[in-house]
């Protein structure tokens, strides 16, 4: 992780939150006052991984600005407030995946929360690039489909012989499955 986010009216607990990420292994954090501070932050600069909104900051009190920034960016996002409150935000605000931490915040439960957000993040990474790759094998599957459908339409093939003319097809003429069925889906249709 490199870029974070520390939105925070009190000067101690951004430093310890610093501290922190800098431990964790980032090596570039932003430290905002405010909300209006944070929010051109967020507009102006390069997009953070994580944001930690220590409420309630000088200008708001930080839930709208956590939603915002849960909308904007794909940054994980943890939301301390008191514990009075924190139950009634965590219901408000979890499907925006942002994570609700309750006063006092000692070092060890924040320590904890961002190794949470960073192997999330990390998990997220790698589904994200396997996702491309297994739509492209749902449309080759769904395209040999296709023609496997067509062959049994107009040649009367059963589905078995449809697959092993299309496999046959392939092997011949030194092609892939799918380039055979897209050759056959153009002959017939």
């Amino acid at each position: 992780m490199e870029r974070a986010l520390i939105v925070s009216s009190n000067n101690e607990f951004a430093e310890l939150a610093e501290l922190l990420l800098r431990i964790e292994g980032c090596s570039r954090t932003a430290v905002a006052a405010s909300g209006n501070e944070a929010r051109r932050l967020v507009k102006n600069e390069t997009e953070p991984e994580l944001v930690i909104v220590n409420t309630p900051l000088s200008d708001e009190f930080g839930q709208d600005l956590a939603e915002m920034i849960a909308d904007s960016t794909s940054a994980g996002i943890i939301l301390i407030c008191g514990s009075d409150v924190a139950d009634d935000i965590a219901d408000r605000v979890s499907d925006s995946g942002i994570n609700v931490v309750t006063k006092p915040v000692t070092r060890e439960l924040l320590q904890r929360t961002i190794r949470l957000i960073i192997a999330a993040r990390v998990r997220m990474a790698e589904v994200k690039k396997e996702s491309p790759d297994i739509l492209s094998r749902i449309e080759e599957m769904r395209t040999i489909n296709r023609a496997k459908t067509t062959l049994m339409k107009y040649l009367k093939f059963t589905e078995p012989q449809a697959h092993k003319y299309i496999e046959k097809q392939a092997m011949n003429n030194r092609q892939t499955r799918l380039e055979a069925a897209q050759k056959i889906l153009a002959q017939y249709e």
